[in-house]
């Protein structure tokens, strides 16, 4: 047993998701990603004196769609608060945010474990809040630059209970948040963009132990796959100085991407560091039932309800089923072939595979493809009558497809990829096969039963290969068989 088998990870994650409003959490800034340094401000988000924020409508929309996904309670009277600390990129000085009156308390992110059981992941809470602009450390070798275009863009932040245990269950949780946020249209999930960031809460304890250990919080990780090797590299780092015998301080890390650890940035800040009190400047927000009803039934069907339809309504194994819900705009594409036919497996090998893999290979959205689900339904119609092979059908009619408006029929046959299922022209082609290998023929019928590839490849040259395979297969059978 290794050292670190003697120790259990006790992990919490705060996820902060940019919500894709068109201005700002308490302003009429536009909110866009990506446009020159400090042309997306105002006095407003500058916090110039005597100016007054606004509540954003679609952002309290926006965080009770997140709060009905994740199963959370809804905060009927809703309070913001005003977080004090002084940041270059901070211009106001403080953040609003929500203190003692989150908009949403408890819930839960399902994941599947390292062992492949389901388990919850609890949720403390989910708040509104804004974001501070950006600091840009690398653009000029004296002097940091501040872009004051992201200070106001609204948030919600996600909080884990510390109920992870391990890097790969933390890595499962993001990919889960990312998927939900992107499923309800809150937010890009973009991490490397920032429009989804992560700070990971870390400490280690003697397995069976109640106490958590010191709590080390770990910053700027741009992609689910830092996440998980940062929690790696500091539950290492904590079990090598527990194991020394020096203490692990309560503090604030920085991954760093280009070694894979982590380094010291300040000591971490307690809640009365902050300096919390009510903001004076906006009024409480109240949450009706009915309002809440009514977002509900604006939501599209979630990842976990399309895992359940296609597993036991539609027969799909787990393993399809997961690759399809992985992008919403993929699994309506699917859930719309479905509609004009009713083969799902080869439905979902055609999506999972071969548009997939032309979308991949093009760089392209699901949006910009342009075969439409009930042509590629019709498509499965030839596959399924026996008209084309599967392999036909994918490669070659498929890239026809791409470049034509014609149906699939019409381009099978006017290039004349119709199989031929004519028993008498596929028994003649089958006994010339055979009578080419009388030799491979006693062999096969010593046991060498593998030999039937042979004898199909001889078949498929001689039709062109046009002869339908599972008739042509079943007629070499019974001729050699005889």
């Amino acid at each position: 047993m290794s050292i670190s088998d003697k120790y259990e990870a006790v992990i919490g994650l705060e996820v902060h998701a940019q919500l894709l409003t068109n201005s700002k959490a308490y302003s009429s800034d536009k909110n866009i990603y990506g446009a020159t340094p400090n042309t997306k401000t105002s006095p407003i988000t500058l916090g110039h004196p005597g100016t007054l924020p606004v509540s954003n409508s679609k952002v309290i929309e926006y965080a009770v769609k997140m709060g009905i996904a994740v199963n959370s309670n809804i905060r009927e009277r809703n309070e913001y608060a005003r977080k004090n600390y002084f940041y270059a990129d901070l211009p106001k000085g403080y953040q609003i945010t929500q203190d003692t009156t989150p908009i949403c308390n408890g819930g839960c992110i399902e994941i599947k474990d390292e062992n492949g059981k389901e388990k919850q992941i609890e949720i403390t809470r989910i708040h509104m809040e804004e974001d501070a602009g950006k600091s840009i450390h690398d653009l000029d070798p004296f002097n940091t630059l501040v872009d004051l275009n992201r200070a106001g863009v609204p948030l919600i932040e996600i909080v884990s209970e510390p109920e992870i245990r391990s890097s790969e269950e933390a890595y499962r949780y993001i990919q889960e948040v990312r998927k939900l946020v992107r499923y309800i249209g809150i937010c890009d999930g973009n991490m490397e963009e920032g429009s989804l960031r992560c700070d990971a809460n870390v400490s280690v304890r003697i397995k069976g132990a109640d106490k958590f250990g010191t709590k080390v919080e770990v910053k700027n990780m741009n992609s689910s796959s830092n996440v998980k090797k940062a929690i790696e590299f500091e539950i290492k780092r904590q079990i090598q100085l527990i194991e020394k015998g020096e203490e692990v301080v309560h503090e604030t890390r920085s991954f760093n991407a280009a070694n894979g650890g982590t380094i010291s940035m300040r000591h971490k800040e307690e809640a009365n560091d902050y300096r919390y009190f009510p903001e004076p400047d906006l009024q409480p927000v109240i949450i009706t039932q009915e309002y809440i009803e009514k977002i509900r039934k604006t939501l599209p069907l979630l990842p976990k309800e399309l895992f359940v339809k296609f597993t036991k309504e539609f027969g799909l194994s787990d393993y399809d089923a997961n690759i399809l819900i992985e992008e919403k705009e993929i699994a309506l594409y699917f859930l719309e072939i479905t509609k004009y036919n009713k083969n799902y497996k080869t439905a979902a090998n055609i999506v999972n595979g071969t548009i997939k893999s032309y979308l991949n290979e093009f760089a392209i959205h699901i949006s910009e493809f342009t075969i439409s689900p009930n042509r590629i339904a019709r498509l499965i119609i030839l596959i399924d009558e026996g008209k084309v092979s599967n392999s036909v059908a994918t490669s070659k009619i498929f890239t026809e497809m791409i470049n034509s408006e014609d149906n699939p029929e019409d381009i099978a046959k006017n290039n004349n990829w119709i199989q031929d299922s004519d028993t008498d022209s596929l028994s003649e082609f089958v006994k010339q096969a055979i009578a080419k290998y009388p030799q491979k023929v006693e062999e096969y019928r010593s046991g060498k039963k593998g030999l039937i590839g042979l004898f199909m490849g001889e078949v498929m040259k001689l039709s062109a290969g046009k002869a339908d395979p599972k008739l042509a297969n079943k007629l070499v059978r019974k001729e050699l068989e005889k």
